[in-house]
Order: structure tokens, then C-alpha cells, then sequence
């Protein structure tokens, strides 16, 4: 039963709000589903909304929560390395590795939730640390570009800790060999009874509410810009990357426990917050990745909430 599942991983909830965790993964799969495509094309180009910058309010991570809405949660962690390691320029500021893609992908998700579902959600993302207690108020954590990653650790005995209660973890946007091996040293190595392994094409996640056959690859925008491609160059991440075909494939993958439960997902080679964040730049861009993007997030979020 999902309401144990949850009364057990987070016992700081109420009966309740397990209830209510239950009607929120049902109301993305019913309403969702039929209203997607339709609704996510007529205006996505064009919505203030989405486009805007002012995409943030007060302290993020004042993180109050709201017990009666969902909240996307993204963890904040140290790189190693200076500049163009674990920070580089972009847009006229600074970015830490952590927050590739913040604010503004979450509030893009966010709004499109909110339109395309009857779920109650949270108008502002909120940052955590896996060091947090608060962490395990969430049943849903979010990473993002990790190549550089340097897990302490008390960071790697609360990630464990949340996801021995039931926690969820995503993963995504890292490409090519080294930043692959940075995952499996941070997070794929927390147990040694926990294994890393593809995620299989018939896997309930690929077809929860939207039916996928993989995970699409999604590039950063401004590098599908400059080539044309759907994954980002070699010379854009941690080397050795090795090269093209170190890049230019998907790898849809997952982390499970000793009971195989799947704890973790992983998506490598492939930037789907950028889906998000830029899909109201370009109407190419949009129709090519953006629409993917969200398919696959709906289906990882549902997966999360309801196993």
C-alpha cells in the first residue's frame, strides 16, 4: 500500500497528507494525460509565465513547507576544481555546479503542473542539503550537474538515509565518462548491496502515464544552438569525456536497493531541466525536446510518488 509506504518513510507527515500524496499521483496520471499535448503547444512560446525572468521570491531556502502541497526540491552540494570546474560564467553571473538550470526550469515545471494538472503545488522550489532533516519531509529530491561533485561524508550518510526511508533521488544533466564516474563514486558506491544498472525499456517508469520507449536526449540550448545536435559537445564537461561517443547516447539509469527497489534515477547524457527552462525560447526547440521533457519528467515524478 502506498499510504504505509509513506506513513513509514516519513513519519513527520500525518495520515492525511499521506492521503493527499495518493490523490496528487492520481490527478497527474488522469488529468494529465489527456490534456498534455494540446494544452503544453497552444501557448508555450508565448506564455509570460514561462518566459520571464523574475522567477524567484524571498529566500529559497528559508524552505517553510507547506504540508498539504508537493514541493520540488533541489539539493544543493560542493564541487571540486575553480573556474569552468565547480563554477563558471553564463548570462552575466556566477553558477555554482548545483544550481545549473535554477530557478527558472523548476518554475517552468511548476507552472506547467499546475496547468496541465488538478495537483496543489508549491509556486516556489525550495534548496536543501542532504545534510537537512527536512529533507525527509520530501518524498522527491532533484540534482543537477554533477560532474564535478564532492559528496562529505555526512552528505553521503544522509543521502543514504533518506533513500533507506523511502526517499526518491533524480539526477540529471552530466555527460561522458568523468562525470559518469563522479555519479558511481558520490552516489552509486553508498552501499555495497545497492547496484547501478540500466533502466529497462518495459520498465513501469517509461510507461506510467505517458508510454516512452527511452529517455529522450536533451541539449543544453545555446549548444544545440552552435551545432545542431541533441547532446552537448565534449568540451563542455569534465574531461576525459571520451569524445563524441562518450556523449551522444543516452544512459537511462538507476540505482536499487537490496530488495530492488529503485532508488535513484539517473539520466545521463542528457539535460532534460533544460527542456524546461528554455522551452519558451524557440518554438523548434520546444516541439523537439521541450514536449519530451516533460513526458518523461511526468512519468519519473508519478513513479516517485506512488512507489
Amino acid at each position: 500500500m502506498v499510504c504505509l509506504l509513506f506513513n513509514h518513510v516519513l513519519p513527520r507527515r500525518q495520515f492525511s497528507v499521506v492521503i493527499w500524496w495518493i490523490a496528487l499521483a492520481l490527478s497527474l496520471v488522469t488529468a494529465a494525460g489527456a490534456r498534455y499535448l494540446n494544452a503544453v503547444t497552444s501557448d508555450a512560446v508565448t506564455s509570460d509565465a514561462v518566459t520571464s525572468d523574475a522567477v524567484t521570491s524571498g529566500n529559497p531556502f528559508a524552505a517553510t513547507e507547506d504540508p498539504d502541497g508537493f514541493t520540488f526540491v533541489r539539493v544543493r552540494y560542493d564541487s571540486i576544481g575553480g573556474y569552468n570546474e565547480s563554477w563558471y560564467r553564463y548570462e552575466g553571473r556566477d553558477w555554482q555546479r548545483w544550481e545549473t538550470d535554477y530557478p527558472r526550469a523548476e518554475k517552468n515545471l511548476i507552472y506547467r503542473l499546475n496547468e496541465l494538472t488538478s495537483m496543489k503545488i508549491r509556486p516556489d522550489p525550495i534548496v536543501l542539503r542532504l545534510t537537512d532533516d527536512r529533507l525527509l519531509d520530501h518524498p522527491f529530491i532533484f540534482m543537477s550537474d554533477i560532474g564535478w561533485q564532492q559528496l562529505s561524508s555526512p552528505e553521503r550518510a544522509g543521502l543514504e538515509r533518506y533513500l533507506q526511508r523511502g526517499g526518491f533521488l533524480w539526477v540529471d544533466d552530466f555527460w561522458g565518462q568523468a562525470e559518469w564516474t563522479s555519479f558511481m563514486q558520490n552516489i552509486g558506491a553508498l552501499r555495497a548491496d545497492w547496484t547501478v544498472r540500466p533502466i529497462p525499456a518495459d520498465h513501469p517508469l517509461l510507461t506510467i502515464v505517458y508510454p516512452m520507449k527511452q529517455c529522450p536526449q536533451i541539449p543544453a540550448r545555446v549548444f544545440y544552438q552552435q551545432t545542431g545536435m541533441p547532446w552537448d559537445p565534449p568540451f563542455a564537461h569534465r574531461a576525459p569525456t571520451g569524445g563524441v561517443a562518450g556523449v551522444n547516447r543516452v544512459r537511462f539509469m538507476g540505482l536499487f536497493d537490496e530488495q530492488d527497489r529503485l532508488m535513484v534515477v539517473a539520466t545521463h547524457n542528457t539535460d532534460i531541466a533544460d527542456g524546461w527552462e528554455r522551452e519558451g525560447e524557440s518554438k523548434e526547440f520546444f516541439e523537439r525536446f521541450s514536449i519530451d521533457s516533460y513526458a518523461i519528467t511526468i512519468n519519473i515524478l508519478v513513479y516517485a510518488l506512488t512507489h
